[in-house]
């Protein structure tokens, strides 16, 4: 599973122009689920998110985590994350999972993420989504379980 999280300081999704999903300072997950992917490795991200340092502390150093500051968790998933694009001028997507497996793992790392931390917020899966952003320093993390 591939997260790619983006420290901010507020994000929202919409789909056809509602909000579906808001959060102020926290962290923006896109998440992206391979071939191969399983609840083993939906947990590890997950733990991978909530204990990952870049919150500033009292120094402005980098040594916060989600969890200890208390911050919104916006899942949003995004199969594309999972493209091959080492060669040529076009994606190719046989390494992403397929529909139905990546929404049953999407769902599962929301559930994980649910009981673990609040507030939590989520993207819908295979809509067309609107993601807007305010990035915090910049950071932004790929992380791969």
């Amino acid at each position: 599973m591939i997260g790619l999280l983006q420290r901010v300081t507020n994000a929202r999704v919409e789909v056809s122009d509602q909000l579906v999903a808001e959060i102020g300072p926290g962290l923006l997950v896109l998440v992206g689920v391979q071939r191969g992917d399983d609840e083993a490795r939906a947990r590890r991200l997950l733990e991978r998110l909530l204990s990952y340092r870049v919150f500033p502390d009292s120094s402005g150093r980098m040594n916060l985590s989600l969890g200890e500051t208390a911050g919104g968790l916006l899942l949003v998933p995004q199969f594309t994350l999972a493209a091959e694009t080492r060669k040529g001028t076009r994606a190719s997507f046989t390494s992403a999972a397929a529909p139905e497996e990546g929404r049953r793992l999407f769902a599962h790392l929301i559930e994980l993420a649910q009981a673990a931390h609040s507030p939590v917020a989520t993207g819908r899966f295979g809509a067309d989504m609107q993601v807007s952003l305010v990035n915090d320093g910049p950071v932004t993390f790929w992380l791969e379980t």
